[in-house]
């Protein structure tokens, strides 16, 4: 199977294309991927040296890819940081083009707009409004932090029933399958004595609630990961929620595997993709 994954570029480090490639490579799928920035490296350190892609080249990139007749041999198309609202556009434009040549195109659209704390937005000004506006309709999965579903929700997500009502929201938009990350309820029996990582899969049937040992750690790049394998396991099983419980083991284990190793970028190479991680997620599905 064939992902076209259009999403950031770093010469060290691993964010964007760098943490999606090699893992869903490893699965087994054939990616192709567009980068929307080409930066030193992530713009966590603070500085970095490179530039945003303009949506002509991305545009000119896609257009070769169309000329080789391959958008009906696209089986999905994976978006995250853009950079830039013309940017976005074009991977709209993509969308629409491929899910004409392929009407089972599956597009996972991840709206990175905050830290990896979920406490600031870092993209530009016109960026999240494209996300709310524009992105919802198009994505069949999204997987937002809690920062990010709140903002493309308009509302504040303090407990299950926000919760619940923010999906019905996704869900009414066209989304099929949502899930938030890094949740951060404030009802008392969503935490306890031994914090836990939070995390929300809502498929419109059903609506489950992910816990795992907590971690203090927080890696740039840990949503990429996820969403990339998130993707290829739902290809792979068309199990919304098998796709949920092997995504989040494989990215605690990378973590955990980054903290070992006391590294600052995850450690990406190393890990075997296609062995499942040992079970660290508790699931609960919620009425």
């Amino acid at each position: 199977m064939n992902i076209l994954s259009i999403q950031s570029h770093v010469s060290y480090g691993y964010v964007g294309n760098k943490a999606a490639t090699f893992p869903l490579q490893s699965l087994g799928f054939e990616v192709w991927p567009i980068n929307t920035v080409q930066f030193s490296n992530h713009t966590g350190y603070g500085h970095w040296h490179g530039d945003i892609c303009t949506a002509e080249h991305i545009r000119s990139v896609i257009q070769g890819l169309l000329s080789l007749d391959l958008a009906k041999r696209c089986d999905a198309i994976l978006s995250g940081y853009i950079g830039d609202k013309e940017i976005g556009e074009v991977i709209l434009e993509t969308v629409q083009q491929f899910r004409q040549l392929n009407p089972q195109l599956i597009y996972l659209c991840d709206p990175v707009m905050s830290t990896p704390n979920g406490k600031a937005c870092f993209v530009k000004p016109d960026i999240p409004d494209f996300f709310r506006h524009q992105s919802l309709s198009n994505a069949n999965i999204i997987t937002p932090n809690h920062f990010e579903a709140e903002y493309l929700y308009g509302k504040k997500i303090n407990n299950l029933k926000d919760l619940k009502k923010a999906a019905n929201f996704f869900h009414n938009q066209g989304i099929l399958i949502l899930i938030v990350t890094r949740l951060n309820l404030k009802e008392k029996n969503t935490s306890n004595s031994v914090k836990k990582s939070v995390a929300f899969l809502s498929n419109k049937r059903e609506h489950w609630f992910a816990t795992m040992p907590y971690t203090p750690a927080m890696f740039n790049g840990t949503g990429d990961l996820f969403s990339a394998l998130y993707l290829g396991h739902f290809l792979l099983s068309q199990d919304a929620l098998l796709a949920f419980r092997l995504a989040l083991n494989k990215t605690y284990q990378v973590i955990q595997a980054t903290l070992a190793a006391n590294r600052h970028e995850l450690k990406i190479i190393g890990n075997d993709y296609k062995q499942a991680a040992p079970n660290y997620v508790m699931l609960q599905q919620i009425e």
